[in-house]
């Protein structure tokens, strides 16, 4: 059974790894009645590579109308990593600590995600320009 932590509280990342590990065993039983099992890395790459795949077509299939509307939808999500990025470059500061690793991940996620928050202002400011009248 998965462990849900109550509203306002996030899981560490200890309990996600549990959690993901929890799903990767319970996806591996059909596996495992075939004679062999599913290492949880390959469960979590799969993953990954399902939302790389289902990422790329769905912002691919968008029309240019939307654009704007999910460039602001793009901000917010690189909002949220910026958080979770500021929280694994910190973390340090905080508690036990953290590896070196992690901590250098999480600066360099901060840094593209505050490049993509500050080019989609960019993008979505160009784009409403062009459909203001000129100035004469």
């Amino acid at each position: 059974m998965v462990m849900v932590p109550p509203i306002g509280l996030a899981p560490s990342g200890d309990a996600v790894l549990a959690q993901l590990d929890i799903l990767a065993a319970a996806a591996s039983v059909p596996m495992q009645a075939a004679g062999g099992a599913v290492d949880p890395f390959v469960f979590r790459l799969s993953i990954f590579v399902l939302a790389v795949f289902v990422g790329y077509y769905v912002v691919w299939s968008v029309t240019p109308a939307l654009h704007t509307p999910l460039m602001s939808v793009t901000n917010a999500i690189s909002s949220v990593i910026v958080v979770g990025a500021l929280l694994a470059v910190g973390v340090a500061l905080v508690g036990e600590g953290s590896p070196l690793w992690a901590r250098i991940l999480g600066f360099i996620a901060l840094i593209f995600a505050s490049i993509n928050i500050f080019g989609g202002f960019l993008v979505t400011q160009r784009m409403l320009a062009m459909y203001q009248k000129k100035k004469k």
